[in-house]
């Protein structure tokens, strides 16, 4: 089969060049999606992570929605089986209770994303429900690390994350309860930006007061594609719960500038989760990087009782889960979840929430409240948190205990494995406040070790101007200048 590039020269170009491409008239959006859909086919048997391609989106990308004027020109997108529905299509959320499930609408954000003119070619792996930490059910499938395939990719945004990394398209959609954008992206070598409250659209199904903590966006290669993605997709349905914001500015625009010099305060350890020394050690190496950039940089940490901060946020998750969960089998008439077809800890998620009293999630609440002020009051004196994106290694395919497959009986037990490894992410999740994982570090095992920045609500402007400048400092050479070993460039 013949392209209209080498792999070479599709990986050296983002998202935004390649639109730009299309709209000289030297590719087609059509061009595009043959190539991503190559791609799929050279890279997915090592990795597992496209569960299925639209074969009409790929022969004509008009047919699917994809608007040719808007910023993206019709660029393959791959989504996350998760989230946002596309009218027609399945989606099957990593979960054999939901095999055969097909949408009957687009969601308004899926609408927003063709009206941007990207092209949804097809759909990436997700774990079941987005719950835990890796798409890794065997029932299922299990999603591979392009850089080790014996490792995970983490998740919930697994299969998007390991089509970016690979370089099969520049961008892909993801989605974040609690570090599902920003962990893979780390773990994977990507850019993952988790975006404040008010900014994407949950509608018609939830709203950012009912979601609470679940943010959408995307897994990209570039400060510049993350930036025209938010300022493309951004804004709200109408009749949202509550209010949205906007900028002064594109984004686009914004990043063209180096922000003033930031107070910028570091910290490996959130309470009883700490870093190892080895990421402790990257983490401080960043922030010299960051001082000869010249911005302030000294340890510093919100004064929050985060032991409260962890549990709240996982009563928040119980009782979220066991809702979806209860919704799907009452749509099915079952009293119960099946063995056979809903994963053990989800199982148990769905009886320790189902019965939560109003009186629980008021009390969770209340602790949101303390801990977003107590993150408010700490950037009155700094612009951004810097952190490790994990506390410890990525882990081997077949690490269980952090697996939804897991035979712990303990839901509180299983989430407190989690909160060790991925301590530093969900409480952005928790105070709506902007985070962004950029791949700056490397584990002690070789793979990718992304590096946190944090800031208050709404500065989601200043963490990207922040990233392009990093970007313009290293020519543009995140990890190192490095490549996967599963690469679409490779044999």
């Amino acid at each position: 089969m013949t392209l209209p590039m080498s792999w070479d020269e599709w990986t050296r170009h983002d998202g935004t060049a390649l639109a730009a491409r299309v709209r000289k008239g030297e590719l087609t959006a059509a061009e595009l999606a043959k190539q991503a859909a190559a791609g799929i086919a050279k890279v997915n048997p090592a990795l597992s992570a496209v569960v299925e391609v639209f074969e009409d989106a790929i022969a004509d990308p008009g047919s699917n929605g994809a608007n040719p004027d808007g910023p993206f020109a019709g660029l393959p997108f791959l989504m996350k089986d998760l989230g946002p529905t596309m009218k027609g299509r399945l989606q099957e959320m990593g979960s054999l209770i939901m095999r055969g499930n097909r949408a009957t609408s687009d969601t308004f954000l899926t609408g927003k994303f063709r009206h941007a003119g990207l092209n949804l070619i097809g759909r990436t792996t997700t774990p079941e429900f987005g719950v835990c930490s890796s798409a890794e059910n065997p029932a299922v499938y299990i999603t591979r690390n392009p850089w080790n395939t014996d490792y995970t990719t983490c998740g919930s945004s697994a299969g998007s994350a390991a089509t970016v990394a690979a370089g099969v398209v520049p961008i892909a959609h993801a989605t974040d309860g609690g570090g599902s954008i920003r962990i893979p992206a780390g773990v994977n070598g990507n850019i993952g930006l988790k975006v404040s409250r008010g900014v994407f659209s949950l509608a018609p199904l939830m709203s950012d007061l009912t979601g609470l903590v679940s943010i959408q966006g995307c897994q990209s290669r570039s400060v510049r594609d993350t930036a025209a993605f938010v300022d493309a997709c951004r804004g709200p349905a109408p009749g949202e719960f509550m209010p949205f914001w906007t900028t002064p500015e594109p984004y686009t625009e914004m990043i063209t500038r180096d922000p003033g010099r930031l107070r910028i305060a570091l910290s490996h350890q959130w309470g009883e989760y700490r870093a190892t020394p080895q990421i402790a050690t990257e983490l401080a190496r960043v922030g010299k990087f960051l001082e000869s950039l010249g911005h302030h940089v000294d340890y510093a940490l919100p004064d929050l009782d985060f032991p409260a901060a962890f549990e709240a946020q996982t009563a928040c998750y119980v009782s979220n889960f066991a809702q979806v969960i209860g919704n799907m089998l009452a749509a099915r008439g079952l009293d119960r979840p099946p063995a056979d077809l809903i994963e053990p800890v989800n199982i148990r998620i769905w009886e320790a929430g189902r019965h939560n009293s109003f009186t629980e999630r008021a009390r969770m609440q209340a602790v949101f409240n303390t801990t977003s002020r107590g993150f408010g009051d700490f950037f009155e004196q700094w612009d951004i948190i810097l952190t490790p994106i994990t506390a410890l290694p990525t882990p081997k395919v077949g690490t269980t205990e952090y697996l939804t497959i897991s035979d712990n009986p303990s839901v509180a037990d299983w989430f407190g494995n989690l909160w060790r490894n991925f301590a530093f992410t969900p409480l952005a999740n928790l105070c709506g406040i902007p985070a962004i994982s950029l791949p700056l570090a490397t584990h002690e095992h070789g793979l990718p070790l992304g590096i946190q920045a944090q800031a208050k609500q709404a500065n989601d402007g200043l963490l990207l101007q922040l990233a392009a400048q990093i970007e313009r400092a290293i020519g543009g050479k995140w990890n190192s200048g490095e490549r996967p070993g599963v690469h679409v460039t490779n044999g």
